[in-house]
């Protein structure tokens, strides 16, 4: 008996997609897979007017949550830490009663500008990725969300003149299909810098 297809509900948060090499194309190519919620926060909130009701009804409506962005300053772009604090409220997020999101996984995809060797102790930015993330590790275990590690882009501004960003895009369909399919080894993923480490690690195989 096959296993039960997972509902993944995608937040991008872009503020200028127009401008867009990688992000652009990834959300254009999750868009397309079935069993995926793909939105785009920019375009439905543009005025920043988040509509409280609907964001906890989808969250409540999928299995698997992706936080998906350029990472800016570390961090992500306004809009999508404005949804943070008014869509995770107390007594529905976390708070003796707030258990909506209980059990559901959730990870970023990003994409960062700097190589991947800027992103260690010795490295230009100091800290891993998985370690300048922390603060939504901590939002995943507060509202008790298991938290998986980053599906990721080092050197996002220079991806499209080496040729990278059509391979990136294959894995991250790949790994979509497999979280939707029930495919994705849980276990070894937690224990990984990244999502897109080594995909053969991560996704089982169809038997």
């Amino acid at each position: 008996m096959a296993n039960p297809q997972q509902k993944i509900l995608l937040l991008f948060a872009h503020p200028s997609i127009s401008r867009s090499e990688v992000n652009a194309p990834l959300f254009q190519a999750a868009s397309q897979i079935s069993g995926v919620t793909a939105v785009d926060l920019y375009r439905e909130y543009p005025t920043f007017r988040i509509d409280i009701d609907r964001e906890q009804q989808r969250l409540c409506e999928h299995d698997i949550v992706i936080f998906m962005f350029p990472l800016y300053w570390y961090s992500t772009p306004a809009l999508l830490k404005e949804w943070q604090d008014l869509v995770l409220e107390y007594g529905f997020a976390y708070g003796s009663e707030g258990h909506a999101l209980d059990g559901k996984y959730f990870f970023c995809a990003l994409t960062a500008g700097g190589a991947a060797k800027a992103y260690k102790a010795q490295g230009y930015n100091h800290f891993t990725i998985r370690e300048l993330l922390q603060p939504l590790e901590q939002m995943a275990s507060l509202t008790g969300m298991k938290y998986l590690p980053p599906f990721c882009l080092f050197g996002a501004r220079s991806a499209v003149e080496e040729g990278r960003v059509p391979a990136h895009i294959d894995s991250w369909v790949k790994v979509l299909m497999a979280l939707r399919d029930n495919r994705v080894d849980f276990d070894v993923a937690r224990s990984l810098e990244k999502l897109n480490q080594d995909l053969s690690l991560i996704i089982k195989e169809d038997k």
